[in-house]
């Protein structure tokens, strides 16, 4: 079923305005120029969902420079409005791209992110759909061009499949598996994770969590 818009959408994203990503034309001609700190890591979530992950991340991080993509103007409303309650501590280092995956190259310059952000991706479980997943061999292309060498791919995901197929489709690619864990809270990582709004749902309810981080050739 099709998402009802939002009321008053346009007014909304308007007084968001602020920390809408540039145009592409300008990010791909030079990834920080809407931050303040021009020699900071670039870092991007493609599918930021309602924004909680970003916000907390940027806020949390200010030398590093943070992009959050989301493809769903509905959504991308309610994290543009996060990061505005937490303005003072975002505002230089926070931008919202309401956009596709699979227009990252049009976006962003070859070598310009460190780390690219997976949380709670769309599963896509029938098997004609594995395409369509953000870890398919033709995403995970566009990712080695834009990364930077050693860059990263953190991904967290609560599907076990979706985990597995991951995993072997980053090998598959030539990137190195840093870590992996069907249970995230109570691994090594633990301590560090900054959580998302489906995470915090999952931990409530007792669900453990995947995590796999890879990285490029240096």
């Amino acid at each position: 079923m099709r998402m009802r818009k939002k009321r008053h959408g346009a007014e909304r994203l308007q007084n968001c305005a602020e920390f809408i990503a540039p145009d592409r034309e300008i990010t791909k001609a030079d990834a920080s120029a809407p931050f303040v700190n021009k020699k900071g890591e670039i870092h991007l979530e493609i599918g930021c969902g309602k924004g909680a992950f970003a916000v907390k991340n940027a806020a949390s991080r200010p030398e590093i420079n943070f992009y959050a993509m989301e493809k769903v103007e509905n959504v991308i409303i309610n994290a543009l409005e996060k990061a505005m309650a937490r303005k003072d501590e975002v505002k230089n280092n926070l931008r919202f791209i309401c956009g596709h995956a699979e227009e990252l190259e049009e976006m962003f310059a070859d070598h310009s992110i460190s780390t690219i952000y997976l949380n709670f991706s769309d599963p896509w479980p029938k098997k004609g759909h594995h395409r369509r997943r953000l870890t398919a061999p033709d995403r995970l292309d566009t990712y080695k061009k834009l990364l930077v060498p050693g860059g990263k791919i953190i991904q967290k995901t609560d599907n076990v499949e979706l985990f597995e197929y991951s995993v072997e489709e980053y090998r598959n690619a030539g990137l190195t598996v840093e870590f992996a864990t069907t249970d995230l809270h109570n691994s090594s990582r633990a301590a560090e994770n900054i959580t998302t709004e489906y995470e915090e749902n999952f931990m409530r309810e007792g669900k453990p969590i995947c995590c796999v981080i890879v990285s490029t050739a240096k």
